[in-house]
C-alpha cells in the first residue's frame, strides 16, 4: 500500500506498489510430446566405416573404453582388422606367432587365437627389440603402447625378470651376438617369421641353471660358431644340467665346434623337452645326453652332423619320439657306456655308418623305428651291447640290417627286416641274442648268418624268399633255431659248415628253389623234430665229413630225393618219418658212412634207400615200405650193414644188391614186395644171415609163366632183376636188354647171347630195337634207347642227382 509520501507499504511481508497494474492470471500451457525420441548420432547414424577410421587412430586402452559405450561400438572395437593394425603398428610384426600356453607354442600362419588376443599376450610380454629400446620414452613409436617393456638384449630381459614370475620374452628379428645364463623360469619367444638368431664364437650360447625350473625357449636360430684360430673349443648351443626341466621347441641348432655337441644334456634331474627343433651340420655330435640325464625329444629333424646324430652314454636315459635322424656322417644313434633310452617311432635313414650303434653294456629300448638305407648297416651291437627291438622295419641297408658281435646280447622280437644289399642278421665274433617272431625277407645274402662262436637263440620268426640261403652257419657257429618258418628262399633253407654245431628244432622249412638243409666241410649240430619238404632238390643234404643227428624229422615232398649223404658224408639219422619224395627216400653214395635208425622210410615216387658208388652206412630197424621201386638198393661196389630192419609193401623188390654192392645183410624182415625179397645180380657176393623173407609176390614169375614180355609189368621206369640178354642177329649194343620171353618169341632162332643176372627192362618190349615185339605190339624203335649202364649201376634219375650235387657244391 502507498502512503502519502509515496512510499511502499507492505502487507503480510510482501511489498505492493498502489501504482502497478494488478497482475494476470497465467494459463497453463500443454506442449504435445515429440513422436520419436531424438537418436544419438555417433552411436547411430555415423557410418560404420567412418567409425571404423576413428577407432583405428585410437591405442589400445581407448579401443577397450568405447567397447563399453554400446553395443555397436563394442562390436566394431573388436574387428579383427583394427586389432591386426593395431598389432602390427605397435609391435612391428606382421603375423600373429602365439599360443597361450607354454607346453603347445606354435608359429602359425594362422593362429589360434584372434588379434585382440594376440596383442593382450603380446603387450603383456618383455620384448628384446634394439631398435625400440634404444629410443626414449616419449618417442611416438614408445607411445603407441607406453607400457610395453623393451630391452636391447636378451640377458638384459631375463635379467630384469624376477624369479618368482613367469615372464615371458619377445626375441624381435634379428642376430643377438650373445650367451644367455638362463636362470630365471622365463619364456623365450622368437617373433618370426623372420630369423631371430642366438649366437656366440666364446662360449656356450644357451647355460639353463636349475633356477630356471620350467624355462621355455622357442622359434630360435641358436648357433655357437667357433672362432678359425680355436675350432677344438668345448662348448655347446644349448647345455642343460642337472636338475633343470626346460622346454625347447622350434628351434635349430648348428655348432661348428669339432669338440662341443648342439645339444649337451647331463645329470641326474635333467629332463628337458625338445620338440619340433631341427639339430643339424655340427662338427661334432648333434645331442649328446650323459651322465643319468633324461629328457623328452620328439618331432625333430638331427641330421647331417658330422660324427652321430645322437649320443646316450653313462646310464642317460632319454625318451626320442617321432624324430628324424638322416644323413649323418657317422652312426644315427650311438647308444654307449651302459646307455639307455627309449627310440620310439623315429624315422633313421641314409647315415653313413649304422642308423643305430649299441656298445659297452648299453641296454636301449627301439620301438616302431624305420632304420633304412644306412651307408653300411641298419644296426650294429657289439662289444656286450644289448638292446630291445621291438615291431621296428630295417630295410634296404647297404650291408646287414643287424649286425651282432663280441659277446653282445640284444633281443629282436616283431620286426620286418627285407631288402638288405647283403644280409639279414649276421652273427659274427661270440655274438649271441634272441630273434623272435620277425618278419626277415627278401635280402641279397642270407637272412641269418651265424659264425665264429656266435650261439644265438633264433625263435619263430619268418625267413623266406632271400636271394640267397635262409639261415647260414658257418665258421664253428652255433645256436638254437627254433620254431621258425623258413621257405621260399633261392638257395638251402639252412646252410651249416666248416664246424658249426647249431641246434634246429620245431622248424619248419621247406618250398626252398634249391636243397632244404644242407651240410658240407665237417657241418654238424642236432636237427631234432623238423618238418622239411616242397623243396625242388633233397631236404637234406649231408657231405664232405658232416656228422650231423638228424632225429624226430619229418622229410617229405622233396623233388629230388629226401635226404642225399655223398662225398664222404656222416651223421645219424634216428626216427625221422622221410615219406612222399620224388626220388630215393635216402641217398647214400661216394664214401659216405651214415647210421639210419629206426627211421620210417616210406611212399618214395621211386627208391626207399640208394646205397651206389661205395656208399656204406649201418641202417638198423628201420621200416622202409610203400615205395614205388626198389626198398634198398645196393650198388657200385656199395658194402653197408642192414640189420632188423622190416623192408615191406614196396612196388618192386625188397633189397636189390648189383654192379659189385656187397655188405651185411642179417637179420631183417622183407615181406610183401611185388617182384621179390631179397635180388642178386650175377658176381655180388654180400653176407646174409637171419632174413626173414617172406609173402613177396614174386610177379617176375608168374608174368615169365604167362608167357609175357616183362616190360609189361615194368614200363620204363622200374627194373626188375632177371636173366638179361643180348641179340647177336639184331646186332643190339651190349647195354640193350632183351627178356627171356622176348628170346623164346620176338627173337625165335636168332642168335642170342646170356649177358649177366641184373636190373633191368626189356629194350625190345619198349621198342627200342630193330624188330617188333610181338609180345607187347610196341614197333622197332618206337621209343628212345636206354642206357643200361645207367640201369646197371642203380636207377634212371642218378644224372639228375649230379646236377643236383654240383649245383649245391657250387
Amino acid at each position: 500500500m502507498m502512503t502519502s509520501r509515496g512510499t511502499v507499504k507492505r502487507s503480510h511481508g510482501r511489498e505492493h506498489n498502489d501504482f502497478a497494474a494488478p497482475r494476470r492470471k497465467r494459463r497453463a500451457t500443454c506442449h504435445p510430446l515429440p513422436s520419436e525420441a531424438p537418436v544419438p548420432y555417433f552411436q547411430e547414424v555415423l557410418p560404420a566405416e567412418v567409425l571404423v577410421h576413428i577407432f583405428s587412430l585410437l591405442r589400445e586402452t581407448d579401443l577397450c573404453h568405447v567397447a563399453r559405450v554400446c553395443r555397436r561400438f563394442h562390436e566394431i572395437s573388436n574387428l579383427e582388422s583394427l586389432w591386426r593394425n593395431l598389432f602390427r603398428r605397435v609391435f612391428e610384426l606382421d603375423q600373429a606367432c602365439l599360443h597361450p600356453t607354454a607346453s603347445s607354442l606354435k608359429h602359425l600362419s594362422v593362429s589360434q587365437l584372434s588379434w585382440k588376443e594376440q596383442f593382450s599376450i603380446m603387450h603383456g610380454s618383455a620384448h628384446v627389440y634394439p631398435k625400440m629400446a634404444a629410443l626414449p620414452q616419449n618417442h611416438p613409436m614408445r607411445q603407441e603402447a607406453p607400457f610395453v617393456r623393451y630391452y636391447s638384449t636378451i640377458s638384459e630381459a631375463v635379467s630384469s625378470s624376477t624369479e618368482d614370475e613367469d615372464t615371458r620374452i619377445i626375441v624381435h628379428p634379428g642376430v643377438y651376438t650373445e650367451s644367455v645364463d638362463l636362470d630365471k623360469p622365463v619364456t623365450l619367444i622368437g617373433a618370426g617369421p623372420e630369423k631371430v638368431l642366438l649366437v656366440n664364437s666364446s662360449r656356450t650360447v644357451v647355460e639353463v641353471k636349475p633356477s630356471a625350473k620350467d624355462a621355455t625357449i622357442s622359434n630360435m636360430e641358436i648357433k655357437f660358431d667357433a672362432p678359425e684360430d680355436s675350432p677344438n673349443v668345448r662348448q655347446y648351443c644349448i647345455r642343460v644340467p642337472e636338475n633343470c626341466e626346460p622346454t625347447v621347441h622350434n628351434c635349430h641348432f648348428t655348432n661348428t665346434s669339432f669338440c662341443g655337441s648342439c645339444v649337451y644334456i647331463h645329470g641326474q634331474g635333467a629332463r628337458p623337452h625338445f620338440s619340433h627343433c631341427t639339430i643339424a651340420n655340427a662338427n661334432n655330435v648333434g645331442v649328446f645326453v650323459d651322465d643319468h640325464a633324461q629328457g623328452r625329444f620328439e618331432h625333430n629333424v638331427i641330421h647331417s652332423n658330422k660324427l652321430a646324430g645322437v649320443w646316450i652314454k653313462n646310464f642317460a636315459s632319454p625318451i626320442f619320439r617321432h624324430n628324424e635322424v638322416h644323413h649323418g656322417k657317422d652312426v644315427g644313434f650311438f647308444v654307449f657306456q651302459d646307455g639307455q633310452g627309449l627310440l620310439e617311432d623315429n624315422d633313421i635313414h641314409s647315415n653313413r655308418i649304422a642308423g643305430v650303434e649299441i656298445k659297452n653294456d648299453a641296454n636301449p629300448i627301439i620301438y616302431r623305428c624305420s632304420i633304412h638305407h644306412g651307408s653300411t648297416g641298419g644296426v650294429y651291437v657289439h662289444d656286450k651291447g644289448r638292446g630291445q627291438f621291438i615291431e621296428n622295419k630295417i630295410f634296404a641297408n647297404t650291408y646287414a640290417g643287424v649286425w651282432i658281435t663280441s659277446e653282445s646280447n640284444p633281443t629282436l622280437r616283431d620286426n620286418e627286416i627285407f631288402g638288405g644289399l647283403q644280409g639279414g642278421v649276421y652273427f659274427f665274433g661270440g655274438g649271441r641274442g634272441v630273434l623272435e617272431k620277425n618278419n626277415i625277407h627278401s635280402n641279397t645274402l642270407a637272412g641269418v648268418q651265424i659264425r665264429t662262436g656266435s650261439n644265438p637263440i633264433i625263435r619263430n620268426n619268418e625267413i623266406h624268399h632271400g636271394l640267397h640261403g635262409g639261415v647260414y652257419v658257418h665258421d664253428n657257429g652255433r645256436g638254437l633255431i627254433e620254431g621258425n618258418e623258413i621257405h621260399s628262399n633261392a638257395l638251402a633253407g639252412v646252410w651249416i659248415t666248416t664246424g658249426s654245431q647249431p641246434v634246429l628244432r620245431h622248424n619248419r622249412i621247406h618250398s626252398g628253389k634249391q636243397v632244404g638243409i644242407y651240410f658240407y666241410d665237417n657241418g654238424g649240430g642236432v636237427l631234432e623234430e623238423n618238418d622239411i619238404y616242397n623243396h625242388c632238390f633233397s631236404g637234406i643234404q649231408i657231405r664232405t665229413s658232416s656228422n650231423p643227428v638228424i632225429r624226430r624229422n619229418k622229410i617229405f615232398g622233396g623233388k629230388n630225393g629226401g635226404v642225399l649223404i655223398y662225398n664222404s658224408g656222416e651223421g645219424l639219422l634216428e626216427e625221422n618219418d622221410i615219406y612222399g619224395n620224388a626220388l630215393a627216400g635216402v641217398w647214400i653214395k661216394t664214401d659216405s658212412n651214415p647210421t639210419l635208425r629206426r627211421n620210417k622210410i616210406y611212399d618214395g615216387k621211386e627208391g626207399g634207400v640208394c646205397i651206389f658208388n661205395s656208399g656204406r652206412g649201418v641202417l638198423k630197424e628201420n621200416d622202409i615200405f610203400n615205395n614205388t621201386l626198389t626198398g634198398v638198393l645196393i650198388s657200385s661196389g656199395s658194402q653197408p650193414v642192414l640189420r632188423k630192419n622190416r623192408v615191406f609193401g614196396g612196388r618192386a623188390a625188397g633189397i636189390e644188391i648189383t654192379n659189385n654192392g656187397g655188405g651185411v645183410i642179417e637179420d631183417n624182415e622183407v615181406f610183401d614186395n611185388h617182384f621179390d625179397g631179397i635180388c642178386l645180380a650175377t658176381g655180388v657176393n654180400p653176407r646174409l644171415s637171419g632174413n626173414k623173407v617172406y609173402g613177396n609176390r614174386r610177379t617176375l614169375e608168374d608174368a615169365i609163366q604167362l608167357g609175357k614180355c616183362l616190360y609189361s609189368i615194368s614200363g620204363d621206369n622200374s627194373y626188375p632183376m632177371h636173366d638179361f640178354y643180348r641179340c647177336l642177329t639184331c646186332e643190339n649194343s651190349e647195354n640193350d636188354a632183351i627178356c627171356v620171353n622176348c628170346v623164346q618169341t620176338c627173337h625165335k632162332d636168332h642168335q642170342v647171347q646170356f649177358v649177366r643176372h641184373d636190373r633191368f627192362f626189356c629194350d625190345c618190349g619198349a621198342g627200342a630195337l630193330s624188330c617188333n615185339c610181338l609180345l607187347t605190339g610196341y614197333k622197332a624203335f618206337s621209343s628212345p634207347k636206354v642206357s643200361k649202364l645207367q640201369q646197371n649201376q642203380g636207377n634212371s634219375s642218378q644224372p639228375n642227382m649230379a646236377v643236383q650235387q654240383n649245383t649245391a657244391t657250387s
